[in-house]
């Protein structure tokens, strides 16, 4: 997993959930539901994030906490769409 992938994630969450503050602890294995951190429109938020940002597709099947609930969980995901060159089409 790359350590810059997560680096983006988490600034992401930071700017848009944490509105810049960053002096929480964002472990990657933090869960960002349980901690409210992240309700079902930031997902959505995420999940365009994601896409636009990595070039990946994000199926509806796939928008689950096993992919989503943590930073390094969101990190192995995206490395996974990658590999798998399960791009956006354009």
């Amino acid at each position: 997993m790359s350590q810059s992938v997560q680096s983006e994630i988490r600034a992401f969450i930071v700017e848009n959930f944490l509105f810049g503050d960053d002096s929480q602890p964002l472990d990657p294995d933090m869960s960002l539901i349980d901690n409210d951190l992240v309700d079902s429109t930031g997902i959505l938020e995420l999940v365009s994030f994601l896409e636009q940002r990595f070039g990946i597709a994000v199926a509806d099947a796939e928008i689950v906490p096993a992919n989503l609930d943590t930073i390094g969980r969101i990190a192995a995901y995206v490395g996974h769409k990658r590999a798998d060159g399960t791009r956006l089409a354009g």
